[in-house]
């Protein structure tokens, strides 16, 4: 049974990976949670793992399905009487061509989960936010945002795309008391990096990614990338002239092809 003031959390992509991680640190600390993934099997799983099982409420549906995640979000509020953090947390990611036609549901695909369902995720929860007079919403984007990556178009543009929205709803929700925290994660050690046939420099564990983020989220930090040596990285992308950019990743290793 949670303690009375326990942080109460709201995770989407809890099946696996950095949503999984999430989870598992928020339970050590005694949240009570809201989980929301594709694969019920395995956030039951997770829950029944976690210290207090009772204090773990899973709702298995898509992010891409806005009214089981609105329907999701309402129960979550009702049961747990009200709601402190939601971290949109669902992702994926393929490598994509624009000149091959096969690609472009793929571009849509990682828009839709990417991208529209983390405005999807956030929006059921605002309202209860502005009535408490406070919360933290979490997007988490990817230092591929940062520059774009060749053959990985979508995915580098989906993540810009979360760290211009969550910027927006930043300035937007500040009035409210509301926080908007944005996390940019390097390499981490999860199915969906498992995929990648090159080097990850600096490759983190879920579980102290897991760590570090829980501590950006509860300082309120508005940016962060996570290892902090990727941050590193990440700032001289940015100052890098595009020219010199051009010529150091244009033959960058690329993310496989869904269809490939």
């Amino acid at each position: 049974m949670a303690a009375a003031g326990a942080p109460r959390v709201f995770i989407t992509g809890a099946s696996s990976g950095i949503g999984a991680a999430l989870a598992t640190r928020y339970a050590s600390d005694g949240a009570i949670l809201g989980l929301f993934g594709r694969r019920g099997d395995a956030m039951h799983a997770l829950a029944a793992s976690l210290p207090s099982p009772s204090d773990c409420h899973v709702y298995a549906g898509d992010v891409c399905d806005h009214v089981a995640l609105a329907a999701a979000a309402q129960a979550f509020i009702s049961r747990a009487g009200g709601i402190d953090i939601v971290i949109a947390s669902a992702g994926i990611s393929h490598g994509t061509l624009t000149e091959v036609p096969e690609d472009l549901p793929v571009f849509e695909a990682i828009f839709a989960t990417n991208v529209t369902a983390t405005v999807a995720t956030f929006a059921p929860f605002i309202a209860a936010m502005r009535e408490q007079g406070t919360g933290t919403l979490v997007g988490i984007a990817s230092v591929a945002g940062v520059r774009g990556m060749p053959g990985g178009g979508g995915y580098s543009a989906s993540k810009a795309a979360v760290v211009t929205y969550c910027e927006s709803l930043r300035l937007e929700m500040r009035r409210h008391g509301i926080r908007v925290v944005t996390i940019a994660p390097g390499y981490i050690d999860t199915p969906m990096t498992q995929q990648n046939a090159y080097p990850m420099p600096f490759l983190m564990a879920p579980e102290r990614f897991a760590a570090r983020a829980v501590r950006t989220i509860a300082a309120g930090a508005r940016y962060r990338v996570i290892p902090w040596q990727m941050g590193l990285v990440a700032r001289l992308l940015r100052l890098l002239p595009n020219a010199l950019y051009d010529l150091a990743f244009a033959r960058a290793p690329r993310k496989a092809r869904k269809h490939a």
